[in-house]
């Protein structure tokens, strides 16, 4: 039985916490904020409550790979939900247009971009298959990739807007190989990027899940979970340094004026790039630190709106860079998920929508370094002058989440870096690393690289 410390309480830490004390070991999780959960949060409106962070977990998995995300629902006792069958959306040209079918926004053909793409633009996107295939092998950005293959238009108007959504990023410096891997394998084989979309499989299950209440119920249970599992869980618990002593691990942690030390025999890092690089310098080669310290991340924010005079449908509405001044995303949850419309019926009415408005872009932070309310007025009345559906709607309650630093940017050659990184962490003993930096900032890949961590401990 070893004594882990688990440097991190997202739910990478926390999931990582829980493998480790189910093998048996006296797991001790240390975390520097006030709260549990990582970008997992709730608010309240209209008295129902709702995530203002992550809202769903990816649940169909490749084959071969385990379903973490279902498994965990599971086991904590959770109703594992879907989505209702409406589908998101695109805004473009001032219009809402439907939402073609892709992966991770990038078309599975021309044959639906037709309402998406102006004429000359189709056209471009039709030549995709009869163009010349060279196998590649160095990584190159995804927007670079759809740019060449399909046109601009399709990664301006399609890509974007997605994976503006998923990573809050930029798709021309987004790594192709990181952030589309099963595109990426078709491109390392000379493929055009033109194929025979998959059929829906009603037996499979649906893509993304959350549970009634929302994710951060999961959290609550989790952290009930843990506690009766002998978990030792330490808020405003800040690490300051580390080092070896002997076998043991030594960490210094606590305010500068009260430090105190934690001995271990094994650490786990589920921490963000830069606390990564603070805490492993000494261990690691100092051109590792000077990367993982160089990892830009992006701020992003939340505002979530309970509102009357809406006449809005689909599950949300992504927004391409350009069409809006701030809003990169609408999600209309109380459309998008069958609880919390049937929550706001019993307390408010069904007058009433429930949207979170997405805002922020990386290196774009000086676009939410203004007060809350100057925020939300923003947003709002951006949507009413500009977005069908918008013009006559009453703000009745609001709230405004910011997420500073919250989304690691895989930026081309990510993941020579981070098999880079790896090889020199592996050579220092008993410390692994798990989160969002390393293979994914979904929910689900985190839950894949804890259990992996917990794995590499024993």
């Amino acid at each position: 039985m070893a004594r882990v410390c688990v440097v991190g309480g997202g739910m990478s830490g926390l999931v990582t916490a829980r493998h480790l004390a189910m093998a048996g070991h006296r797991v001790t999780v240390l975390e520097a904020s006030p709260r549990f959960g990582g970008k997992i949060a709730s608010a309240e409106l209209g008295g129902t409550g709702f995530d203002v962070g992550a809202e769903s977990m990816l649940a169909r998995t490749q084959p071969g790979q385990r379903p973490e995300v279902v498994d965990l629902l599971t086991e904590l006792g959770c109703e594992v939900v879907a989505p209702e069958p409406v589908k998101a959306q695109l805004f473009v040209d001032a219009h809402v247009r439907p939402m073609p079918r892709s992966q991770v926004g990038v078309p599975y053909g021309a044959g639906d971009l037709g309402e998406l793409l102006t004429e000359a633009g189709l056209e471009r996107a039709r030549r995709e298959p009869d163009l010349p295939v060279a196998p590649m092998a160095q990584d190159l950005a995804v927007g670079e990739l759809v740019d060449q293959r399909f046109g601009p238009e399709v990664t301006d108007r399609l890509l974007e807007p997605m994976l503006g959504g998923v990573y809050a990023g930029h798709s021309r410096q987004l790594s192709a190989a990181a952030v589309a891997p099963a595109i990426w394998q078709r491109v390392q084989q000379g493929q055009a990027l033109t194929r025979e979309a998959p059929t829906p499989d009603p037996q499979a299950g649906p893509v993304m899940v959350s549970t009634p209440g929302g994710l951060h119920t999961v959290v609550d249970r989790l952290l009930v979970d843990l506690d009766q599992r002998g978990v030792r869980l330490r808020s405003r618990s800040t690490v300051r340094g580390m080092h070896r002593d002997g076998a043991e691990w030594v960490l210094s942690v606590g305010p500068t004026t009260a430090v105190e030390h934690l001995r271990a025999d094994a650490v786990v890092l589920s921490t963000a790039a830069a606390p990564t690089a603070r805490l492993v310098d000494g261990l690691v080669p100092d051109e590792v630190v000077a990367q993982l310290s160089a990892v830009p991340y992006a701020s992003v924010a939340v505002v979530a709106v309970l509102a009357t005079g809406l006449r809005i449908n689909g599950s949300g509405l992504l927004v391409p860079p350009g069409e809006l001044p701030s809003i990169k995303a609408f999600t209309h949850a109380s459309h998008k998920w069958g609880w919390v419309r049937d929550a706001l019926d019993r307390t408010v009415g069904p007058d009433h929508e429930l949207v979170r408005i997405s805002i922020g872009r990386a290196g774009q932070a000086e676009a939410l370094q203004v007060g809350d309310r100057e925020l939300l007025d923003r947003v709002v009345t951006e949507a009413r002058d500009r977005v069908p559906g918008w013009s006559g709607v009453q703000v009745q309650q609001a709230h405004v989440q910011r997420w500073g630093g919250g989304l690691p940017q895989y930026e081309v050659g990510h993941l020579e870096s981070v098999a880079r990184w790896r090889g020199a962490l592996d050579a220092v003993p008993n410390l692994v690393v798990c989160g969002a930096l390393w293979d994914g900032v979904g929910l689900a890949a985190c839950l894949r690289t804890a259990r992996a961590a917990a794995a590499a401990i024993g």
